[in-house]
């Protein structure tokens, strides 16, 4: 697929790597939905983009959100043949800590919308997708998720956080070996440190040794290299359920 011909929509579109992710597909010609629940801040890039560039107010763990979601994208466009779902949240608790037990509610919420979520997604865009016409390499839609290096290596006080990311990571396989029956291809990429609203509170010493943790190079990831990640794997129709590291060759210490 070529990202001018691209109808996507990207959760947690309005920030971070999603909004990177949108930024890209719009200057090359695509066209983009920002799934959020900022809604002014998505509101205020999509009138920045232009007319190629919707947004809808979206919580992905609801089935009524994404199909109002699906419904605007395919009015609006004509059409939805990707995904890319970089929605998500953190938290940092350990199993057992000072003041006890992890709270069972917070870690279930980690799991409700980090891998439930993303697979909310995939499965109610999924199933519009395969009412695809074909393109050149008999492709109907990727649709690409966001896991962690997390997934490989939490860390202490990430045990929720490992999960919900080991859980993207996990699925992604048997989705793409069920999708290619319908020339849909399932994707995850899996990043390292990257300059996110998460580490945007951090003071500037402490975002800079946390890049000093990457081999190289020793920085924080960029949005905009998650984005060309993204472009590469809609152009490359082998690129199929493989999760790809995007690390600097980081790997993670347990604290």
């Amino acid at each position: 697929m070529m990202l001018k011909n691209i109808v996507a929509i990207v959760t947690g579109g309005a920030s971070g790597l999603g909004e990177a992710t949108v930024r890209k597909i719009i200057t090359a010609g695509g066209r983009a939905v920002i799934a959020d629940r900022n809604e002014e801040r998505a509101a205020d890039l999509a009138q920045e983009l232009g007319d190629r560039c919707l947004f809808h107010t979206t919580d992905i763990t609801s089935e009524q959100d994404i199909s109002q979601l699906l419904d605007l994208t395919i009015d609006q466009f004509g059409s939805l043949n990707a995904v890319i779902n970089c929605a998500g949240i953190a938290i940092a608790e350990k199993v057992v800590g000072k003041e006890g037990a992890h709270d069972l509610g917070s870690f279930s919420k980690v799991i409700e919308v980090n891998l439930i979520g993303t697979f909310n997604m995939i499965r109610l865009a999924g199933e519009r997708m395969q009412s695809n016409e074909v393109n050149a390499d008999d492709e109907r839609g990727v649709i690409i998720n966001t896991a962690s290096v997390a997934a490989f290596e939490g860390q202490i006080g990430q045990a929720a956080y490992s999960a919900s990311k080991g859980g993207v990571a996990s699925m992604t396989l048997p989705i793409a070996r069920e999708f290619a029956l319908y020339g849909v291809r399932v994707m995850t990429i899996a990043p390292g440190l990257f300059e996110t609203p998460m580490f945007a509170t951090l003071p500037e010493s402490a975002r800079e040794a946390l890049g000093k943790m990457t081999p190289f190079p020793s920085r924080l990831g960029r949005p905009a290299e998650y984005a060309e990640l993204v472009a590469s794997i809609i152009g490359n129709p082998m690129l199929n359920g493989e999760v790809i590291r995007l690390d600097g060759a980081i790997r993670m210490q347990p604290k």
